[in-house]
């Protein structure tokens, strides 16, 4: 079973959305399966077989969630971070103000599922690797 430790050293390879693929297959040859970001504070829920799951603590100071989510901007924050051109934290900013409270990568299906506050889905992505 995968650790905390272990994911912790393959996100530190991740210095921008561009990098998000390689992070991806870092994960799977890991075992993890899946796993939900929780904007306001960074703490991240893994998920693996026999419903393992191991969680990290919060990451930053709290990040404000917007009340209504704003689609079309979350949009082009999020093309903006996958280009390289901003790095984890502000894209995290970036999708609190877009009322972004959660994310699930979903490593089976090959999706990012992100969330408003009331837990509707506001924008499913394949992922690409």
């Amino acid at each position: 079973m995968f650790t905390i430790a272990q994911i912790k050293e393959a996100h530190s390879k991740v210095k921008s959305g561009a990098d998000f693929p390689n992070y991806i297959q870092d994960l799977i040859i890991l075992g993890v399966k899946g796993y939900d970001t929780f904007v306001n504070d960074g703490n991240v829920q893994y998920y693996g077989v026999n419903n393992y799951s191991v969680a990290s603590d919060e990451k930053y100071d709290e990040i404000k969630i917007a009340p209504s989510a704003n689609k079309e901007r979350f949009i082009e924050f999020l093309v903006m971070h996958q280009e390289g051109q901003t790095d984890y934290l502000t894209f995290c900013n970036h999708a609190g103000q877009c009322g972004i409270a959660r994310w699930r990568v979903d490593i089976i299906e090959m999706t990012c599922t992100y969330f408003d506050q009331s837990g509707s889905e506001i924008l499913i992505e394949k992922i690409s690797v």
